[in-house]
């Protein structure tokens, strides 16, 4: 049960409720006319209550183009400190990083993705961590749908001439087989960039024409 549950719908904030507006949109059904969001989050570790976000990168695609320009990268004010996983991601306690609340965080990513679909490696992972952050907040869950790039890249592989098949395809799985640099791999937003690369390079095999297609 979520605690905003007993509270009357006119208290949650103004930036939700403008979130919640896009969704009166319908999506374009072409997949050219659509805005695709491709996030991923560098977290303490991977317990939905225990651990918590460091950073948010995001980057958004329309028409088969990365928009670099409307990158997206917040680093989150926090106390819960990992010096295990603080190794693989490089961000530090007593980073020079600016930083931010983690509610300022997350209002800033509902304006930043809208109602486009979200796009991840194993996408649920960041969906659940960014929703318990929301949960901790006193707000709902993300309304958004969703596209995962390990999903989408199997597909390909029930379309191709490939015997051997993983059950499972890491981001690193991805990026050496589409030829991608990992030269910014765990940082949030280099994995974004990466995986919005390879969800590209998976889409070109699949052909899809309609959001349908992708959705399934």
């Amino acid at each position: 049960m979520w605690p905003f549950s007993k509270k009357k719908p006119l208290e949650l904030p103004d930036f939700w409720w403008a979130y919640e507006e896009h969704f009166k949109e319908k999506l374009p059904e072409d997949i050219r006319d659509n805005t695709f969001v491709v996030l991923d989050t560098e977290t303490t570790g991977f317990s939905f209550t225990r651990d918590r976000m460091l950073c948010i990168g995001a980057l958004k695609l329309l028409d088969n183009n990365i928009v670099v320009k409307e990158s997206f990268e917040v680093y989150i004010q926090q106390e819960h400190y990992d010096s295990e996983s603080a190794e693989i991601h490089g961000i530090l306690k007593k980073s020079k990083k600016e930083s931010i609340s983690e509610l300022d965080a997350l209002k800033q990513f509902l304006v930043y993705a809208k109602n486009h679909i979200l796009v991840g490696h194993h996408v649920m992972f960041d969906v659940n961590m960014i929703n318990a952050a929301l949960k901790r907040n006193g707000l709902p869950k993300l309304k958004n749908k969703t596209l995962d790039t390990e999903s989408l890249y199997i597909r390909t592989l029930l379309i191709s001439t490939v015997v051997q098949k993983k059950e499972r395809y890491s981001l690193d799985d991805l990026a050496k087989k589409f030829s991608i640099s990992r030269k910014d791999r765990h940082t949030a937003l280099g994995d974004a960039f990466i995986t919005a690369i390879a969800f590209l390079r998976t889409i070109e095999k699949l052909k899809p024409q309609k959001l349908k297609d992708l959705l399934g």
